[in-house]
């Protein structure tokens, strides 16, 4: 059985982030989401969080499972004997930074494969971080992620005042 990673801090989880998962169920047998607990990022949602609104974004996709992990990517690779890991470009500055990521993980993991698929065009210009800011100010996400991400971000935004 082929395995692929998909790791990332999904916080929260996108529409952007979702396109990528489709596309990749496809190519691999088994796709797990790995959701980093700790990003560098101060996160607005829980890991705990993250990943069940992960869960319920890919609940009708049967070959995509999720689970958080705390440790380096290459190892949570390994754990889940994973043969390519996949990640999501949106622009030019993302591939800079795969590519330092991507010549790291080589040399710490060889069998590792990194597999990168452009975002499509409805996605380009989609992150975590710009979908909290538009929701803070009262911007209208609908269309950005998952009703039940929607939903969650309203929530939280109204817990933080």
């Amino acid at each position: 059985m082929t395995i692929a990673i998909y790791p990332g801090s999904f916080d929260p989880i996108t529409n952007g982030h979702l396109d990528i998962t489709v596309r990749a169920a496809k190519l691999f047998e088994k796709l797990i989401i790995g959701v980093y607990e700790s990003p560098n990022k101060h996160p607005l949602f829980t890991a705990a969080e993250r990943v069940e609104l992960v869960r319920k974004a890919i609940k009708n996709m049967p070959n995509v499972e999720v689970e958080s992990f705390n440790t380096l990517t290459i190892e949570f690779a390994k754990k889940k004997k994973a043969l390519a890991m996949v990640r999501g470009l949106r622009m030019g500055a993302d591939f800079e930074r795969e590519f330092d990521m991507a010549m790291m993980n080589k040399r710490l993991f060889p069998d590792l494969e990194l597999v990168c698929l452009m975002a499509s065009a409805d996605y380009q210009f989609l992150s975590s971080t710009l979908l909290k800011e538009a929701a803070t100010l009262g911007g209208d996400i609908k269309n950005l992620v998952p009703q039940h991400v929607a939903t969650a971000l309203r929530k939280k935004m109204r817990e933080a005042k």
